[in-house]
């Protein structure tokens, strides 16, 4: 099933062709009107006309979130405030928030990507799609809630929180899709299951679409055991325009539409190119933005390129599953650890529930210590003392065989942990304190 057959079936060298004449146009209409961008190839000693094709893109500079604050609130733009029509912007928590606007055009692409995304994964207009992602300036609501619409679905915006009632509606109003964080999907589950309500039983939820954080291929299983929908990854970032790419049908990774987004994967540490098939850094060129065109965007996501035509015929390359982000990882006494191949261990033993948080001290001697605190799963609950350091071992042998670093490990009763209804904060640095 396709959005726009000729576009998502285009051969690779029309595709090619397509992104060799967006990125000149783009290179000097950045050049032209954002003054962060002319400022930028001025310092490099770049001219536009030094770009001619994509064998040229490693010569244009890297753009990085810091950029963005830095030229807080418009030095980033490259039109006038008169042509944008909508702002959003991050919760600037960790410094200056990050501000992207957008022209109609902008939003007629980002719309017209997810629409194709929407319809890779099955969602139809005979669907009913309940988005519980948050809206207002968090791009994660509007963005799906202005393709469903497109595709002819039926929206219900519930947003984010509101637990009990999320369930009410999922019931009453017989949601078929529901797109919100995977932690959030769990905890739906929890709760109804808690109430007495079976989503898999009693709602007509068939699929589900999860994101805006990591998620491991065994956290996709539980989602799909515990409630009996089908479960599909999406991926996208607030600067490039919020939620944008998801897997089809096929569940082989993410089609990148790069008829306007040009992907490449580099080492982290020296900004190179890698392979095809090797993991790295996720940077992409927005090749069709006019408000905020962002040229070699370092995502910071870490994942793996697959350019192979996909079984379901699509051309656009994709990514694999996010594996965790460059500036997510932890460094424990040297060995480089991901939150996701924590979460990969732990949802591969029955007797784990679904929630854990990781716990980073230093002793006084300097050593970092690593706390795993896990549930017991409900089914799994027992008050043996002698089960519960067994398992607490045993967890431990499966993190050091691939972390290649100890951690301790406490199992906690079910419900003990902090549950989230947007992203899941996992890590509690210490040692910084």
């Amino acid at each position: 099933m396709y959005w726009d057959p000729r576009a998502e079936k285009m051969p690779q060298k029309d595709l090619q062709d397509i992104q060799e004449r967006k990125l000149r146009a783009l290179v000097h209409h950045a050049y032209e009107y954002s003054p962060f961008y002319r400022r930028k190839f001025k310092e490099m000693g770049l001219n536009p006309w030094d770009i001619t094709g994509l064998k040229d893109l490693p010569k244009l500079p890297f753009t990085k979130k810091q950029d963005l604050r830095d030229n807080y609130p418009f030095g980033m733009f490259a039109v006038p405030i008169s042509q944008i029509v909508r702002f959003h912007a991050s919760s600037g928590t960790t410094g200056k928030p990050t501000v992207v606007g957008y022209t109609a055009n902008d939003i007629e692409v980002w719309v017209e990507s997810m629409c194709r995304s929407l319809t890779a994964c099955g969602v139809t207009r005979d669907d009913i799609m309940q988005i519980s992602y948050g809206y207002g300036l968090f791009t994660g609501g509007l963005g799906f809630h202005y393709a469903a619409e497109r595709i002819g679905a039926t929206v219900l915006p519930t947003s984010a929180g509101n637990t009990q009632r999320q369930i009410e509606l999922m019931r009453d109003l017989h949601s078929t899709v529901i797109a919100c964080t995977p932690s959030y999907m769990l905890y739906l589950a929890e709760y109804a299951s808690k109430a007495g309500i079976s989503i898999a039983d009693d709602t007509k939820l068939r699929m589900g679409i999860f994101g805006a954080e990591p998620w491991s291929e065994e956290t996709r299983k539980r989602i799909e055991e515990k409630t009996g929908i089908t479960a599909y990854d999406v991926y996208g970032t607030s600067e490039l325009s919020g939620p944008l790419f998801t897997e089809c049908q096929e569940r082989q990774g993410l089609h990148i539409w790069a008829d306007h987004f040009l992907i490449e994967i580099i080492d982290p540490e020296t900004g190179e190119q890698v392979g095809e098939g090797e993991k790295g850094e996720l940077v992409v060129t927005t090749l069709s933005k006019e408000a905020m065109p962002l040229i070699r965007w370092r995502t910071g996501d870490i994942t793996i390129m697959e350019t192979e035509k996909c079984a379901c015929g699509r051309t656009h390359p994709r990514i694999l599953r996010i594996l965790g982000r460059a500036d997510d990882m932890i460094i424990v006494r040297g060995v480089n650890v991901f939150p996701s191949q924590i979460e990969h261990v732990l949802m591969q033993i029955p007797e784990v529930g679904e929630h854990y948080m990781i716990i980073l001290d230093r002793a006084e001697n300097g050593l970092d210590i690593m706390t795993v605190q896990v549930e017991l799963s409900e089914k799994a609950f027992t008050d043996k003392v002698s089960d519960i350091l067994e398992l607490e071992k045993r967890i431990a042998e499966h993190l050091k065989a691939v972390l290649n670093v100890t951690a301790k490990v406490e199992i906690v009763n079910p419900g003990t942990l902090q549950r989230f209804e947007g992203k899941a904060k996992r890590v509690i640095d210490r040692r910084k304190i």
